[in-house]
Order: C-alpha cells, then structure tokens, then sequence
C-alpha cells in the first residue's frame, strides 16, 4: 500500500449505471488516449485509499482483467450511485475490518484530484462533519465523497423503507463537508457522458 493510502479507507469506483446517454454499455470500458476510462480512474484512486473495488452490475468476468473484486448494487433495479455507495459500506463493513471510511469515485471523470481522500478527509475533521464530498465551479459531486461505514444500516433503512434514491435527499440529513477545488484550466470533474465528452476530454489531455 502506497505510504499516502488511508489505512481506514476503502475506495469505490461507480460503474452501475446503465450510461444511455454514452448509448448504452459499460461506459467506463471506453477508451481515452489508449486508456480505459476504468484504468484511468484506478490510476488515480488507488494511492489514496487501503483498497479498491468496484461497483457494477451484469456478468463481472467483463472486468478480469482489472483485477478488482467486483460488487453488483446490494439494491436492484439500477437505483443510482447511492445504491454504490450503500454497497460500498456494507461490503467494507462486512469484508474489510478496521474499514471506517468508504471513498467513493466516478468512473467517468478521468481528471480527479489525486489529492481527494486527503482533502475530503481533512475538511471532515476540521468541520467536524458526519460526511465530506467535492466541489468545484460552485457546484457539487457528492459521487466524489467520503462515507463512514457506521451509517451502512440507516442508509440501508432509508433506501429500503422511503425508497431514497437521490444523494442530496440523504446527506442533508447530516453535517456535510463539501470541500472546493479550484478550476485551473480544466473543471477537475469534468466527466464524459456523451461520445463528444471523450473527445473533449481527450483535448484537455492533450
């Protein structure tokens, strides 16, 4: 493990959507420059955290090659990115003891911070908030967050008994940290949801 990896953090790259507006199929297996958007995306999120995995749904032998255990939603019917993150933190709680942190990663935005678990994790502290997520541009990407695996059980309940399926209704029930990234040149969370994203992505690349 890389000295700047959290001990107590495991990361989660989301990969269970259905992509429609990229037409269909697994999005993060498109390629950008000679690379998957899903390598990419491991490239970055690896240092940061103890260990990674990823969440996605269908046949997981499509990603051998990644080496990642592979986690479909814990909650059926493609119920969005917190149906990844609940998955993330029951998995960490139940498989990965001493976890207290679920960090969590969109596949489909190849320039994030190399710094965001240490960011998020330090603006959590300062504020003393229950969960921390990004920002930039004054917007925010709460997929880009950090969760702790204690709130498993009550995001279970809310998934399962109201039926939650937006991030924002969730984590407005607690204190949230949302730390701010500056836009240099480049929005760092950019993300390609469409076949003209990558190409636009691949000119910020360049």
């Amino acid at each position: 493990m890389p000295p700047e990896a959290a001990a107590d953090t495991i990361g989660v790259l989301l990969a269970g959507g259905l992509s429609r507006r990229m037409g269909g199929g697994d999005k993060c297996l498109r390629e950008l420059a000679g690379e998957t958007l899903l390598a990419r995306a491991i490239a970055r999120a690896r240092p940061q955290v103890r260990t990674l995995v990823l969440n996605a749904n269908g046949d997981p032998a499509r990603f051998d090659g990644y080496a990642l255990p592979v986690l479909a939603d814990v909650v059926a019917g493609y119920a969005g990115p917190l149906a990844g993150v609940l998955t993330g933190l029951e998995w960490a709680r139940d498989h990965a003891p001493g976890t207290h942190w679920v960090a969590t990663f969109a596949t489909d935005a190849p320039l994030f911070p190399s710094d965001l678990v240490a960011r998020l994790r330090a603006a959590l502290e300062a504020d003393e908030a229950d969960l921390a997520c990004a920002a930039s541009g004054g917007r925010s990407h709460p997929v880009f967050g950090l969760w702790p695996v204690v709130l498993a059980g009550a995001l279970r309940r809310a998934m399962e008994d109201e039926e939650m399926r937006k991030i924002d209704a969730w984590t407005v029930r607690y204190r949230l940290a949302e730390v701010e990234f500056q836009i240099a040149e480049v929005d760092p969370f950019f993300n390609a949801n469409r076949p003209e994203d990558l190409a636009e992505a691949a000119r910020l690349l360049a």
